[in-house]
């Protein structure tokens, strides 16, 4: 079955004439004789190349798509033809046919389509790569937008994660850098991302999550969910009105405030990592709209990414030190996290660093090749050998989106300056005396549980393990029970501390 699909996507690659961008260097070259030979017999698709490669990624299916959909973000790596038609895989994926939609509502619901909706637009407002969504009104007049699955789609997605992963594999096996890359376990961590989207109810359940972090901001507005409308193939949320973040000039038509639309953005980014350390990890253009007021609003919650307080910690001291030009900071951030190896010379590092990011800074998005910059790191990354981490790809992701975002709004944005306050506000509160009451109150259900346990503990020791000495082991255990009364000492005192402040503070 994979070795079927990775000839249909040789096959539609000659099909739609994309040999042209076949890599003509190293073992690449071999292959330049029968490519010449099969094209010979196929007839030329008489269209640009951007408008063939979109066709040819749109017959290719999900995917692929949500690859373009990737691509298209990154005008700085592309040239500007294919970047815009690209875009288009964003909001004009072709939908399935509306009676294919009725049917499985139908299904789902186990009633007729005007048994469950007052109102049902069979024509799709939105068609994407995985569902498409419909406006429908309840019984109760509340406009809503009801997204259906493409039927079919999960079987389409296993065969090309199936091919995917036996590329993985050949990239660990016979390329050097395969394992370093660790492109299994990055294919691993893609596939279980595109799981969660086939099941709406996930969906649903991370749009819930998002809002609920966003409920009172005037950052960001994510729509509600109508628990009791949705299912896993359906979902049905509050209608949302707004205009594509892309159409940056019917966005100042409307009087927004286009530079200061690019710096909430990338607000609401470093919120959700460092505040929330949950985050939609799927912010192309096709997903973000604003409304009238300048909100930024989100649709499609597919993909979310997660951190451990771990990850965020030392993300946040990478950034903070980048943004200081401390790089050599940066360098032990990636030795104590275990991204380099332990024996990584920091010095050497350090300048590695500081050769491919000083020529950046204070320079506006406009004046930054991230091309080359990507790849000066790619080349740093590979002498030194920093690991890939896989828990950090949708981060990686979705950063390069809200860079691509923040080019295509205000080409003038200093990211560094913009980002940096929040930063530093985030690593107040997790280092300064907020962060120390935070651990205590966060650590005091635990403490309380632990106590009452501590005479059961000391009878299980003395009885699994005899033959150290009754005197040994009581010895160390009342130790331990020193420690831990001082430990609730401490705590009863920052309790006391913080309740007197919280009064007559």
């Amino acid at each position: 079955m994979r070795f079927l699909r990775l000839l249909k996507i040789i096959a539609v690659a000659f099909r739609f004439g994309l040999e042209e961008f076949f890599p003509s260097h190293g073992w690449m070259r071999a292959l330049k004789i029968p490519i010449f030979f099969i094209t010979i017999w196929r007839r030329k698709i008489k269209r640009p190349r951007a408008e063939r490669l979109r066709m040819a990624l749109e017959a290719l299916g999900p995917i692929f798509i949500k690859f373009g959909q990737m691509l298209s973000t990154r005008r700085d790596l592309l040239p500007l033809d294919i970047s815009d038609e690209l875009a288009k895989l964003q909001d004009q994926v072709p939908p399935f046919a509306s009676s294919i939609v009725l049917t499985t509502i139908e299904k789902t619901y186990g009633k007729s389509v005007d048994e469950v909706f007052l109102e049902f637009d069979p024509e799709p407002i939105a068609s994407a790569s995985v569902a498409q969504v419909h406006f429908a009104v309840l019984h109760d007049g509340t406009k809503v937008a009801v997204k259906v699955l493409r039927p079919g789609i999960d079987k389409t997605i296993a065969h090309d994660v199936a091919l995917m992963e036996t590329g993985a594999w050949l990239a660990e096996a016979l390329w050097p850098d395969g394992k370093r890359l660790k492109t299994r376990e990055v294919v691993s961590e893609f596939a279980r991302h595109l799981g969660d989207e086939l099941d709406l109810l996930r969906e649903a359940a991370n749009c819930s999550q998002l809002r609920r972090n966003f409920l009172d901001s005037p950052l960001l507005f994510v729509p509600e969910v109508y628990w009791d409308y949705c299912h896993p193939g359906v979902m049905v949320m509050e209608r949302v009105h707004g205009t594509p973040i892309s159409h940056v000039s019917t966005l100042r038509e409307q009087g927004i405030d286009i530079p200061k639309l690019a710096r909430t953005g990338v607000e609401i980014f470093f919120t959700q990592v460092f505040r929330d350390g949950y985050f939609h990890a799927d912010m192309h253009p096709g997903n973000i709209f604003v409304g009238s007021d300048g909100q930024y609003i989100a649709v499609d919650f597919g993909i979310m990414g997660t951190l451990t307080d771990e990850d965020r910690n030392y993300l946040a001291q990478n950034f903070l030190a980048f943004f200081s030009r401390d790089y050599r900071r940066v360098a032990e951030a990636h030795v104590e996290a275990g991204w380099a190896p332990r024996d990584t010379r920091v010095d050497d590092f350090e300048n590695a660093i500081r050769a491919v990011c000083e020529p950046i800074f204070d320079r506006p998005l406009k004046e930054i090749s991230f091309g080359r910059v990507l790849l000066r790191l790619f080349q740093t990354s590979r002498k030194f050998n920093v690991e890939i981490q896989p828990q950090l790809v949708m981060l990686q992701k979705t950063l390069l989106n809200i860079e691509g975002l923040g080019r295509d709004l205000d080409p003038d944005l200093d990211l560094w300056t913009t980002a940096k306050p929040y930063l530093g506000d985030w690593m107040s509160e997790q280092i300064g005396w907020r962060g120390m009451l935070s651990g205590v109150q966060k650590e005091a259900p635990s403490w309380a549980v632990m106590v009452p346990q501590f005479p059961r503990l000391l009878y299980q020791a003395l009885n699994r393990d005899p033959a150290e000495g009754l005197e040994k082991r009581m010895t160390e255990l009342l130790q331990e029970e020193k420690r831990q009364s001082r430990l609730l000492i401490i705590l009863s005192t920052l309790l006391t501390g913080l309740l007197f402040w919280q009064i007559w503070g």
